[in-house]
């Protein structure tokens, strides 16, 4: 393959003399739940419903590996563009490190309104992440506030390896879909 599938991810780059490729990926697996910890903007890429696209920065709180939460005003653009079109994606990266050294994570996910009785749970999560005179009450929410909780559900993970990366053949950057180990079969 000389290029990316139409509609499909890059090729991910391939180990050098790793007889098995999911050890090497459950090694970079770990890139996932720390660089969820670290940072706290991601950017969050939507289409609206004629496939237009739309990036912005948001604060978000991670709710474990698979589970992104965020508030936004729910006449903004990229809150319309999931009320047309849920399927999103998300990079957190460090836009301060120096080039060569960057770290990134990309997610495929679906995003949606939190309601109902899991609001309470998600925005508890979120305040974590807040500094205690930022806090979020639940009045800050619709319909008595102008906030509108939301979640994005991760379905796929994919960590940067750098091009020159001495772990895999690759001149330029690449993304490589990573999976949690598998704790039956522990990779090694």
């Amino acid at each position: 393959m000389t290029g990316p599938e139409p509609d499909g991810p890059d090729p991910a780059p391939v180990a050098v003399g790793a007889a098995d490729q999911r050890a090497v990926r459950a090694a970079m697996w770990a890139t996932v739940p720390r660089l969820l910890a670290e940072h706290r903007y991601v950017v969050l890429g939507t289409a609206d419903e004629r496939g237009r696209p739309w990036a912005t920065p948001v604060f978000y709180a991670p709710d474990g590996d698979h589970r992104i939460l965020w508030v936004s005003a729910p006449g903004s653009r990229h809150s319309r563009n999931i009320g047309a079109r849920p399927e999103v994606a998300l990079t957190v990266f460090d836009s301060h490190a120096p080039i060569g050294g960057a770290e990134a994570l990309y997610l495929e996910a679906t995003a949606a309104p939190v309601d109902g009785d899991a609001a309470a749970a998600a925005l508890a999560v979120l305040n974590t992440r807040l500094p205690d005179d930022r806090r979020l009450a639940p009045d800050d929410l619709e319909p008595a506030g102008t906030l509108r909780l939301y979640e994005a559900i991760v379905s796929r993970h994919f960590v940067l390896v750098r091009g020159g990366d001495t772990r895999f053949d690759n001149v330029t950057d690449g993304r490589l879909p990573v999976t949690p180990p598998d704790p039956d079969h522990p990779a090694g």
